[in-house]
């Protein structure tokens, strides 16, 4: 994560967006008049608010973990794919 003053970040926009997106980098701006905001690449965002999504329903959060935990003993099947 990187801070960077609101004015550095308006002169330098094209390059400080760039490195957002190409980088996966999390911008921080700085503002003396104002909350500072963060800048993320869309993907970034996308699969946070996912985590979140699938993370707030508790149903979706205990089979994620059985599943993972069921990953880390190794316990997995494989199974030949479904054509339709």
């Amino acid at each position: 994560m990187r801070v960077v003053a609101y004015t550095d970040f308006r002169n330098h926009l094209s390059q400080n967006l760039n490195a957002v997106n190409e980088d996966k980098e999390i911008v921080v701006v700085s503002r003396t008049k104002g909350k500072n905001v963060v800048i993320m690449d869309m993907d970034e965002y996308n699969s946070i608010a996912e985590t979140l999504y699938v993370m707030g329903n508790n149903a979706n959060r205990v089979r994620l973990e059985a599943a993972i935990e069921e990953m880390n003993k190794g316990i997995s099947f494989k199974h030949d794919l479904i054509e339709e």
